[in-house]
């Protein structure tokens, strides 16, 4: 059965109702303004900050990829994306995106393909192109048949960086693997993520791990989990990930993590979507944490579903979006 990451959220959910700079690094909450960038956005899942300012959005409720302009204003760019209502009424399809040199990788879950896209020469005002026109790749019919020693039979493109080579590397939260493509469109099993001994009376003996955020340093991988059903309080895991693919424990600790990405100064930030309460996922309890040295600091609390966080091109300067609000925000300190 396939599932998409945010389905699997919203059980609990409903039951409430690139470029290298001189950028300091976040200490603290203290020193920390959040303003908002972009609002009325429809479910932005994912987005991709590039060096002229504009980030670049999955909207995932409208089956559409927007651009943000450094002065804020919001143009379509390609439409026509498929969308499915989950049983729990919770959009699915497009996930990430990533933005390098005028192209952007975009990931749709449900498709199971990665979309190409040139978009070097866009500019305010032109008409958004369909997706239909859109070079794809089948990435996840690959991972379905391929055969895992713990096979889920599921694929959930979901979340992607770039490598060694300049390949991409694909996090499917379905599959519970990291999926390498080589610039030839070549595609191999990099690394499989292993699961967790369930704590809880409630659901199977072993968690998936979920993979959700990956990160690459030049040295090293960072990927983040989720952690799936039952999403036990601190049982989220951050992996390390080297160049040939061996898997270790960077940290543990977290709860329900959406997304990693390595500071300048190459410690990571990771995001956690929400705490869980007596009756699931809680509003507005998402967190931006800072790892360094083994231990965790909270920089931003009360965040309301976040599932993403990308480092911008001015100094000193980050975004991150609210599935709930649907809003992207700027964090500079």
């Amino acid at each position: 059965m396939r599932t998409s990451l945010l389905a699997a959220l919203s059980v609990c959910t409903l039951l409430l109702l690139n470029s290298c700079q001189d950028h300091l690094v976040p200490s603290g909450p203290s020193r920390l303004r959040v303003d908002d960038v972009a609002t009325q956005l429809a479910f932005p899942i994912g987005m991709s900050a590039d060096n002229q300012g504009r980030i670049w959005v999955a909207e995932t409720a409208a089956g559409m990829v927007s651009v943000i302009m450094p002065g804020g204003q919001k143009y379509p760019v390609i439409t026509g994306f498929s969308v499915s209502i989950s049983p729990e009424n919770t959009p699915d399809g497009l996930n990430h995106l990533l933005y390098k040199d005028g192209m952007l990788y975009i990931l749709h879950g449900i498709d199971e393909k990665m979309y190409i896209a040139n978009v070097g020469s866009f500019k305010p005002g032109d008409a958004p192109v369909s997706f239909n026109t859109l070079k794809s790749e089948a990435i996840g019919q690959f991972v379905l048949d391929y055969k895992f020693t713990d096979d889920t039979e599921d694929s959930n493109l979901y979340n992607l960086t770039f490598g060694p080579d300049g390949d991409l590397f694909i996090a499917d939260a379905g599959a519970n693997a990291i999926i390498r493509r080589a610039k030839n469109g070549a595609l191999s099993v990099f690394a499989t993520l292993p699961g967790l001994p369930n704590p809880t009376p409630v659901g199977p003996p072993v968690i998936q791990a979920v993979p959700t955020g990956i990160a690459f340093d030049g040295k090293r991988f960072l990927v983040s989990t989720l952690s799936g059903f039952p999403f036990p309080v601190g049982k989220a895991r951050v992996f390390q990930i080297d160049v040939a693919g061996n898997v270790s424990l960077y940290q543990d600790g977290f709860t329900s993590l959406v997304d990693v990405l390595f500071a300048p100064d190459q410690n990571p930030l990771i995001l956690e979507i929400a705490q869980f309460g007596p009756q699931g996922l809680t509003p507005k309890t998402g967190k931006l944490i800072r790892s360094a040295n083994g231990q965790a600091t909270t920089l931003l609390e009360g965040l309301n579903l976040p599932t993403d966080i990308e480092l911008g091109n001015a100094a000193n300067t980050y975004y991150i979006n609210s599935l709930a609000d649907g809003k992207i925000q700027k964090i500079t300190y």
